[in-house]
């Protein structure tokens, strides 16, 4: 307990020590992640049930719940076993049956004497034209009329856990909840009509008609405001520290930047020339850098990332960019290459395949500063990898690397400046969930020269006619990416596989027109497949999703996806992305297998209508949910009790503008408001938050 606050140490005790709860019922909840009483006050009840008093069940229509005070009448034992127990009841208007299955009828008896008034509460059904109510849910004397709330709360359940039992824990633990000093700014509280904390919880768990259970009602939103308030507080410390950590001013004189802007065959969009500047503040400015690029596919984040790593060269340091795969890091390479030589910088690949000489000899060079610019995989984490004087890393395709490679990164280099770039975009919310400690960067304009991809939905039962055409394709000099849901065939699967695939095609165009790539391939039969294709010796490439990101092959126009409809949205527009890069026009065909459900028909309607990539990741977000776009699991994206982060983007936008305005005005929150917001911090189990402010 040492360290958290002693009003809060009632909510961190034992589950046991609440009404009802034995250790075999704590171990239940446990299981599904409530362990301690500050669980039960944020799991809020999911809906409710009217139980307000009627005169007669005649005033509801069955199946439905109805509370009427009655008249016990006759009791009926079954007379066979398995057969129920009946009592006849009489309300103020009709008369009706107590149904009980594997009653005893003394203990019945006890509860239901004859004669005497009861209130029952429970669901009214028709059976063979008699109203009936099955085990009632509530039988009580009249005079504890009050014990029934006319809205009961319903609880989510866990394993057998009753709703009665959890109805219970969730009004003990709400008796523990203390007073407690406000944390959210009183203009917003009063702006949302919000009540304070412990009203909220009341309220949250005591609703009293529908409304009240909508993420909307006021108690609720502030509930979850709460949750989100913690969350961009830990992110925004652990900006202000990352800002605090010295970086250094990294500034270059623009000579190489300029060489190579005068030598592209293109002027930069807009956009590419305003995240340039933002990149060259922040490496300019004491505090060191922590950026998100985000941009559309084909926006042109090579570009950007590129000019940002020439300012680290300017300045006499190095820079390094990094890949998630071998070969995304060789089509880095390749892409930087011809801009290395217009500027004159040495440009080197580092991947887990360099061994013996060849390696000791890079790692010799990129110590002498002989090497500008590395490219690599995770082998530039290695221990014996070091660098002369690193300025700037660059971590392309964020969401498979964790925070802790991000950072184990930046401590290559005395205050490296760190930029971060996703291939395609992350929805507004998800990137201040999990990039809310970084400064963004939006690439939201294409480049000229990208022409519109044409996409088009064919039902898998058409691929002759497919096959036919791209013959045609292939004839007239044109290049194809065929894109396959699985490696090898799979008895559990109908989806066809790349090497299957690959051998029917080669049987129908012939031998060397077609090439085949894989993620089990060893990596240099991969590479040389990629080269040829690249090369244009084959014309038509086979291959699982390994090539979704960052291959460019201008002269491919056209993009086969099997069984589309088995992919995510993301991903689909990924892969489509690998086409409309040169002056032809492209086409995108989706082929998929019938069935359709819903959903699969949704993400490729979708896909057609738009290439707006940061409106599908909207979309993709609203149909998978959160979790499924990132994965949770690598992700460290939070896991709200109460918070809904797809639909409640505008109270994250608050709380992160709240949060970083608090600080700038209390940084070490000594403040009165931010004492208060130290206790939510503990409230909310931040603990990478009370570690950075070391009030731990």
């Amino acid at each position: 307990m040492a360290g958290r606050p002693e009003r809060l140490w009632p909510l961190f005790g034992d589950l046991t020590g609440l009404d009802g709860i034995g250790p075999k019922t704590a171990q239940t909840l446990a299981a599904g992640g409530i362990e301690k009483p500050r669980d039960l006050l944020f799991t809020l009840p999911h809906s409710g049930i009217d139980r307000r008093r009627r005169a007669s069940v005649r005033e509801v229509t069955p199946p439905a719940v109805a509370t009427v005070e009655v008249t016990v009448g006759a009791h009926q034992p079954a007379k066979v076993k398995g057969r129920p127990y009946r009592v006849t009841v009489e309300d103020a208007g009709t008369a009706f049956q107590l149904v009980f299955f594997h009653a005893r009828g003394d203990s019945l008896k006890r509860l239901l004497p004859t004669g005497e008034r009861r209130l029952v509460s429970g669901r009214v059904e028709l059976f063979d034209g008699i109203a009936q109510m099955v085990h009632p849910d509530h039988v009580l004397p009249p005079g504890e009329a009050n014990d029934i709330p006319d809205f009961e709360p319903v609880y989510p359940l866990t394993g057998s856990v009753t709703l009665k039992t959890m109805t219970k824990a969730a009004r003990a633990a709400l008796a523990l909840a203390p007073e407690l000093p406000e944390w959210i700014e009183p203009s917003l509280m009063a702006r949302e009509g919000w009540p304070d904390w412990r009203t909220a919880l009341h309220a949250a768990h005591g609703p009293e008609h529908g409304a009240d259970l909508s993420p909307e009602a006021p108690a609720r939103r502030r509930l979850a405001y709460d949750e989100l308030l913690a969350h961009q507080l830990t992110l925004a410390l652990a900006r202000s520290r990352t800002r605090k950590a010295r970086g250094r001013p990294t500034t270059g004189d623009g000579r190489l930047r300029n060489k190579v802007l005068a030598a592209l065959p293109y002027a930069p969009t807009g956009a590419q020339l305003r995240s340039v500047d933002e990149i060259a503040a922040d490496m300019a400015g004491e505090a060191r850098m922590s950026r998100l690029l985000q941009g559309d596919v084909g926006a042109g984040k090579t570009l950007v990332a590129f000019l940002a790593l020439l300012i680290a060269v300017e300045a006499g340091g190095q820079g390094v960019m990094m890949a998630p795969t071998e070969i995304l890091a060789r089509q880095h390479l390749d892409g930087l290459r011809p801009l290395a030589e217009m500027a004159g910088v040495v440009v080197e690949l580092l991947t887990g395949r360099d061994k013996g000489a060849e390696r000791a000899a890079k790692l010799k060079a990129l110590a002498a500063g002989d090497i500008h610019i590395l490219v690599g995989t995770h082998a530039v984490f290695q221990k014996d990898v070091a660098f002369a004087d690193l300025r700037l890393a660059v971590v392309d395709e964020q969401h498979r690397f964790g925070v802790a490679q991000r950072m184990e990164l930046g401590s290559k280099g005395e205050g490296v400046d760190m930029l971060v770039m996703t291939a395609t975009p992350i929805p507004r919310s998800l990137a201040l969930a999990q990039y809310g400690d970084m400064d963004l960067s939006v690439l939201d304009e294409k480049p000229p020269g990208r022409t519109p991809v044409k996409t088009s939905l064919v039902s898998i039962g058409r691929i002759d006619e497919v096959v036919e055409r791209l013959r045609g394709a292939v004839a007239e000099g044109r290049q194809v990416y065929w894109v396959c849901p699985l490696v090898e065939e799979s008895e559990t699967s109908d989806l066809s596989s790349a090497e299957d695939r690959f051998k029917r095609l080669r049987a129908i165009f012939g031998e060397g027109v077609c090439g085949l790539v894989h993620g089990q391939l060893p990596p240099a039969e991969k590479d040389a497949a990629m080269a040829r294709f690249v090369a244009g010796e084959t014309k038509v490439l086979v291959a699982t999703t390994v090539i979704e990101v960052g291959v460019n092959v201008p002269n491919a126009s056209i993009m086969v996806i099997e069984r589309a409809e088995t992919f995510g949205l993301a991903q689909l527009h990924q892969l489509r992305g690998r086409v409309g890069r040169g002056a032809t026009e492209s086409t995108c065909l989706l082929l998929y297998g019938q069935p359709l459900t819903d959903g699969g028909r949704r993400r490729l309607e979708i896909l057609r209508e738009t290439e707006d990539g940061f409106r599908i990741a909207e979309e993709d977000l609203a149909m998978r949910g959160a979790g499924d776009v990132i994965g949770t699991a690598q992700s460290g994206l939070p896991r709200f009790r109460i918070a809904d982060i797809e639909r409640q983007a505008a109270l994250m936008e608050f709380a992160q503008s709240d949060a970083r305005t608090l600080l700038a005005t209390d940084p070490g929150l000594e403040g009165e408001r931010g004492q208060a917001a130290r206790l939510l911090l503990w409230l909310m189990e931040q603990d990478r938050a009370i570690r950075l402010i070391g009030i731990g």
